[in-house]
């Protein structure tokens, strides 16, 4: 018999909490609530119930009852009501309501690769480290080398666990020699404070959670620096790939780093201005820059083989089988490094490659991998890609197997080809990093 545990409002909220109740063994429906509604005469558009099972009520509570609340509670960026405004999608991520398309996710892909695009990801993590051995400590906690950089030059690298496998994919930025701004995943920000705070007991480091502190704006497309450079007396083009500046960028102090997730030349723009923000983003659609959400940034980071934590990469699974060795170096120490080396040595029994449907589907995250009718891996990401009119994705493939090779992906019970190629599917306007 089905019992009511709680009721919620608005349905995203719900089902956060109908997923957490799955995620740790309890089964739950959510149910709209019939009848009259007086609680939406005063300002909520829809309440629903969670139901579970009576043998499960106690569990349940129980679980509910260790839940921060915060947990359960819907974030908004800063930017939230111009979304809303301009009549975008909204959905459910990494616990923020973000838009996920405006004009549609194909239209959106297409204006980033020919002109120019931006994007509100505000729900990135920034933490700051400070203090005599903070390059030190970065050098120690990421796999890519901190230590050699100059300061206004950047990193993308993995930061593992003990095993090799990823804590998080992130961004390091050198400030100076005793600072640095580490860009994390929304969903991770969390696991990775505390997991950083572990290692930094051992340096003489300061970390400092900034992330709700921040708003980012990605500035995306082949045109992107034509239109920012009219806002701001920085010379853009001096920014190199991979590298940033502090500077003013329409009347508002910014970090303006020439980085992204496209696989377009870019900008992300990091300020603590939140009316700034808000004047920035109006400016640059006053000038016909067009917004673009969630399922535009993920199509186009994954025609460009960019990696998305969760999917591609998790605890489980290392840089080197996530094909960024050139991201680990091992002339340095680092967390996992033992482990890492070990595998070198032992040599990789799986990979992730690419792939391009040649028949038609589209291949999504799970989706199981065959060859000969042996199971020989998963499925990471995939989508279509309006770039190249294909079908595409990565997958988690055991040895033995390259480019050019037909494998089989399990797509709704029913086994569709698919060749390996190498990656990236699509080079864009993205700048090459100097030397």
């Amino acid at each position: 018999m089905w019992k009511k545990l709680k009721e919620v409002e608005g349905e995203i909220q719900a089902k956060m909490l109908e997923d957490f109740l799955k995620a740790n063994g309890v089964p739950a429906v959510t149910k709209i609530i019939d009848g009259p509604f007086p609680k939406a005469y005063f300002g909520s558009s829809t309440f629903f119930a969670i139901y579970v099972m009576q043998k499960d009520l106690e569990k349940a509570n129980n679980l509910l009852n260790s839940i921060k609340k915060e947990e359960l509670e819907m974030k908004y960026t800063v930017l939230h009501e111009e979304h809303i405004k301009l009549g975008a999608k909204m959905v459910e991520f990494a616990g923020f309501h973000m838009p996920v398309q405006y004009k549609g996710i194909k239209d959106e892909v297409l204006t980033v690769r020919n002109k120019v695009g931006m994007f509100d990801v505000s729900h990135m993590g920034e933490i700051f480290v400070s203090g005599s051995e903070s390059t030190d400590f970065v050098n120690f906690l990421i796999t890519n080398d901190f230590k050699s950089i100059n300061p206004g030059q950047i990193v993308y690298t993995a930061m593992c666990n003990e095993n090799g496998g990823f804590v998080d994919d992130l961004l390091a930025y050198k400030i100076s020699e005793n600072k640095a701004m580490l860009v994390v995943n929304a969903s991770n920000i969390e696991k990775d404070f505390n997991w950083m705070s572990t290692i930094a007991e051992k340096f003489d480091v300061h970390l400092e959670n900034r992330s709700d502190d921040y708003s980012l704006i990605a500035v995306q497309g082949p045109k992107a620096q034509e239109f920012l450079q009219n806002l701001t007396d920085l010379n853009l083009d001096s920014i190199e790939y991979y590298c940033f500046e502090f500077g003013k960028i329409n009347g508002i102090d910014a970090i303006i780093s020439r980085t992204g997730y496209t696989g377009e030349d870019g900008f992300e723009i990091y300020t603590t201005n939140s009316s700034g923000i808000i004047e920035l983003w109006r400016k640059l659609l006053e000038m016909g820059v067009e917004p673009a959400g969630l399922g535009a940034r993920d199509t186009l980071r994954l025609e460009a083989s960019l990696l998305l934590y969760g999917n591609d990469m998790d605890e489980t699974v290392t840089p080197l089988e996530a094909g960024i060795k050139w991201a680990v170096k091992f002339d340095k120490d680092f967390m996992g490094k033992t482990a890492l080396e070990k595998q070198l040595e032992e040599g990789l029994q799986r990979r992730l490659r690419g792939f391009v449907l040649i028949d038609k589907g589209i291949a999504r995250h799970g989706y199981k991998v065959f060859k000969n009718g042996e199971e020989i891996g998963y499925v990471t990401s995939g989508t279509y890609s309006p770039t190249l009119d294909k079908s595409i994705g990565m997958a988690m493939i055991k040895k033995g197997f390259k480019s050019g090779d037909i494998i089989e992906i399990e797509i709704r019970n029913k086994l569709i080809k698919a060749e390996i190629v190498k990656m990236p599917f699509y080079r864009g306007s993205v700048r090459s990093k100097k030397k």
